[in-house]
């Protein structure tokens, strides 16, 4: 009686086996014909128990699963994910048996996908469909997660696309990873063109150089883009609504990096973004502390300093940003609205004068404090201009600068240039 039993149970057992293989045979009929819909039916009856399985069928199992779900490249976004990790399961369960029946052609069948996907995310890129190419070059990353920049493309486009919850896992994920986007660029200036070009690898420049196509080859490093994935990280934040985490974010990026400006600058415009102006000039003055011949900070500690009331302190910063870099068009812009800004004090001392004789003494000096307040704005306004022709704004103030100031040439002039500027809108 116990030996029946025992004979029972494996005919049981190699009944079950049976069914699986007719399932898998069933499979790979179907995704010879290019019928995906039946193999992957037939693949998710298998699955149940394919655990019990053994190594030799799982293998084909995984294998097949995985075509079955890839689809000849035309699987959705969550096939395309499963089937990549059903090859790696199925080149898994080989390397730890000893055999390769289908990891050859496994590796092969990844190379094809590998391309395919990262031409799919290219097209889809140059088409602006940007959730497209972020889930291409997603599946890109899977198959290849050595290659770290294909999940920097799309977090890229995925930040893009404004799926944030999508592009702020996978910037979090390049951060834990350490991923910087340095590499370097193998460069020789071409002798004909007089421009530098790059070379896949120092070999092939080489070859140029010895040939005398090009000459003074050299090496480089590209820039890092840990400043701009912190940057992202912090910004998706605060579009959320979750300032504290944006900021957490970015002090946290500058405790592990204290040098690095960018991410100091980086946490100045997110405090920016956020409305905290004095965390934003806090910041921008710790940055030109570091950076101090930097027109641009300097340009900004004005901006602040003007917004907060503080003229003499802007004008200081306005002047300094136009001495590190004379064609600086907005320190020369502002540079006029802040002195322009000071006629409001003359006009409300205007406006409040009787009729008394010491009065009309006292209005005719505002008067002239009015004309010498415009007339000093003009060369700002008129540099300014200089530089970006195209201010209509600065170009119609210098007009009226004229009118008042008695300059009818120049006002003339400057009526014609307004009216050609406002025809060509």
């Amino acid at each position: 009686m116990k030996k029946q039993f025992v004979v029972a149970l494996a005919l049981l057992v190699g009944s079950m086996s049976f069914a699986q293989k007719d399932e898998l045979k069933t499979a790979e009929k179907a995704i010879k014909n290019g019928n995906y819909a039946d193999a992957k039916s037939a693949i998710m009856t298998a699955e149940s128990k394919i655990g019990s399985a053994d190594e030799k069928m799982q293998a084909e199992f995984y294998f097949l699963k995985g075509q079955a779900l890839y689809a000849n490249g035309n699987g959705a976004n969550e096939d395309m994910i499963a089937a990549i990790e059903s090859f790696d399961k199925a080149v898994e369960i080989e390397k730890a048996s000893g055999k390769d029946k289908y990891t050859g052609d496994i590796n092969e069948m990844k190379t094809q996908m590998m391309s395919s996907f990262l031409t799919s995310a290219n097209t889809a890129l140059e088409n602006k469909e940007y959730m497209k190419s972020s889930a291409g070059f997603e599946q890109a990353y899977r198959m290849s997660p050595k290659d770290t920049i294909y999940l920097y493309y799309a977090a890229s486009t995925a930040v893009t696309a404004q799926d944030y919850d999508t592009s702020l896992a996978m910037y979090e994920k390049l951060r834990d990873l350490g991923y910087n986007g340095e590499t370097i660029q193998y460069v020789a200036t071409n002798k004909e063109t007089g421009e530098e070009e790059n070379f896949p690898s120092p070999s092939m420049r080489d070859i140029s150089v010895k040939a005398g196509s090009h000459i003074a080859p050299k090496q480089t490093k590209s820039e890092s883009k840990s400043a701009e994935i912190i940057k992202n990280i912090a910004l998706i934040y605060v579009t959320k609504g979750e300032d504290e985490k944006a900021i957490e974010a970015m002090r946290a990026a500058r405790e592990a990096n204290p040098d690095d400006l960018s991410l100091v600058l980086t946490e100045a415009n997110v405090q920016l973004k956020m409305g905290n102006k004095d965390e934003f000039r806090k910041l921008i003055e710790v940055a030109t502390e570091k950076d101090p011949n930097n027109a641009e900070l300097q340009y900004n500690l004005g901006v602040v300093a003007a917004e907060s009331g503080d003229l003499v302190t802007a004008e200081t910063y306005y002047k300094k940003a136009i001495e590190l870099d004379p064609n600086y068009a907005d320190a020369y812009n502002n540079m006029a609205v802040m002195i322009l800004s000071k006629e409001k004090e003359i006009v409300e001392q205007m406006n409040g004068l009787g009729s008394s004789a010491a009065d009309d003494k006292k209005f005719d000096q505002l008067k002239k404090d009015q004309v010498v307040l415009y007339t000093s704005a003009i060369p700002y306004l008129q540099k300014s201009l200089e530089l970006k022709p195209g201010n209509i704004q600065a170009a119609k103030t210098l007009m009226n600068i004229y009118s008042v100031t008695e300059q009818p040439e120049k006002f003339k002039e400057m009526k014609a240039k307004v009216e050609e500027m406002e025809s060509q809108k």
